[in-house]
């Protein structure tokens, strides 16, 4: 078996984008088009995975972080400049290189593996990766012999109108063995309108040497989208969408709509989980088994737990336990850990705040920086109030404690192990085991007040 190298072209700016974003960083459910395709190389046995950078170049490096070597390609000056400027890293290893660009994020591992296989097993120096489109308009066509080998690679503008007729198209992804391509590298030339040295002209010299140069059709011509704007940025989303729920089915999540249901590439869902129209669930997060995320919700980043439902509501980047309620439109917000067989309500907010087991947060409250012990209830319009326009202090809520409806809970504040908090009080003093506290003023009733100031 031979060495496995990659190198992944992207340096380009994107300018049909109209972006501030440079191009490979645009995402495709959830993550950066150049990220998709460094995890799909990195599930192959490659080597080593080198990202040749333009602009954007310190952007691309903190979003893939050690996940790839990093060139630079100062002057966009084409395709085959800028793989020269890998030589340094892979110019004398033996091996075969796989060239793909930062922006077919759709390519799956399954086609580039099939497409290694097939270079290593006509032996070829070059092996492009090959589709069959419909409409080829605007791709180089693959032209073959009469034995079936690629003949030639002729681009759109220098065909002839039979050549154009034909419906294999060079996808821009290639095989290489490594050695034959910085050698052929050297010799392509820039004599073109654009005055640009080009990738598929290796192609051509190493046919002039005498070499093999090889084609893999790839089945799908879907998955060969290079990503130049934003119509093909939806294209791509709708694409890979309908990939990742398609998966989730099969292993056995009901998704009502998929059509309008929007999950993250990295996002895992345990069986017999339905997810209902309109849900976005983003990141990395989890949802186990015979959970219920109703419609228009959102998770981000978030851990829910078996036969949790999630119904019409927020949450982004907490943990939710098992046998929990949450919503409709409720909003957990980050760092937030609510336990097992807890209810949060409509209208309740949650931030930064830890929930044991049993406790309920039934409607319109809202809890920060916050611990909540076992089997509390919190009435309707409860508030702790953690924030003083400067500092946020924390407020404990201890087990089996009751807090009446429309109360604050000043921070620092303690409400102890099964007490009362009287509805409507203000609480600013800790509160001990087993007491009630009432901190709201006495009522007094006026007698015929209201006649009186009738008669003035």
């Amino acid at each position: 078996m031979t060495n496995v190298y990659a190198v992944i072209l992207a340096a380009g700016q994107g300018t049909r984008m109209k972006s501030k974003l440079y191009k490979v960083l645009h995402p495709v459910c959830g993550k950066p088009m150049v990220e998709h395709v460094v995890d799909h190389i990195q599930t192959l046995d490659v080597e080593r995975i080198v990202t040749i950078v333009g602009y954007g170049a310190e952007k691309v490096k903190e979003q893939l972080g050690e996940k790839s070597e990093y060139v630079l390609q100062a002057e966009q000056l084409g395709t085959a400049h800028a793989v020269q400027q890998v030589e340094p890293i892979l110019g004398e290893l033996e091996g075969t290189t796989i060239v793909i660009c930062g922006d077919t994020p759709l390519i799956r591992p399954e086609t580039m593996k099939a497409l290694f296989e097939h270079h290593e097993s006509n032996h070829a120096k070059a092996t492009i990766l090959t589709a069959i489109a419909e409409d080829p308009t605007g791709y180089g066509r693959i032209l073959r012999s009469t034995d079936q080998q690629v003949a030639q690679i002729v681009e759109q503008k220098d065909a002839t109108p039979e050549q154009r007729q034909v419906k294999e198209i060079n996808t821009g992804t290639y095989c290489f063995d490594n050695k034959a391509l910085f050698a052929a590298l050297k010799l392509v030339k820039n004599d073109n309108a654009q005055g640009e040295y080009y990738l598929p002209d290796v192609i051509e010299i190493l046919q002039k040497q005498g070499e093999v140069v090889a084609a893999y059709v790839t089945e799908n011509f879907a998955e060969t989208l290079g990503v130049n704007d934003r119509i093909a940025l939806s294209q791509a989303e709708e694409t890979m969408r309908a990939r990742i729920n398609e998966q989730h089915m099969r292993n056995g999540v009901t998704i009502i709509n998929p059509n309008n249901t929007y999950i993250s590439v990295d996002a895992q869902i345990g069986r017999d989980t339905v997810i209902q129209p309109g849900v976005i669930i983003e990141g990395a997060s989890s949802i186990g088994e015979d959970c219920i995320i109703g419609p228009n919700s959102q998770i981000q980043n978030s851990r829910i737990g078996n036969r949790t439902t999630v119904h019409s509501s927020v949450v982004r980047e907490s943990v939710i336990g098992e046998d929990t309620a949450i919503g409709p439109f409720a909003h957990i917000r980050p760092d937030s850990d609510l336990g097992d067989h807890v209810k949060i309500g409509n209208f309740v907010e949650v931030k930064k705040t830890k929930i044991d087991n049993g406790s309920k947060v039934s409607h319109l409250s809202y809890l920060g920086d916050a611990e909540v012990g076992t089997e509390v209830n919190i009435g309707c319009g409860t508030i702790t109030v953690n924030y003083d326009g400067k500092n946020k202090f924390k407020t404990v809520i201890e087990d089996n404690a009751f807090v009446g409806c429309n109360s604050n809970l000043v921070a620092p504040v303690t409400v102890g192990k099964g007490s009362f908090v009287a509805a409507g009080s203000t609480i600013t003093k800790d509160i001990p085991a087993d007491a009630l506290a009432i901190a709201r003023s006495r009522q007094e009733n006026k007698d015929n007040y209201v006649t009186k100031l009738k008669l003035k």
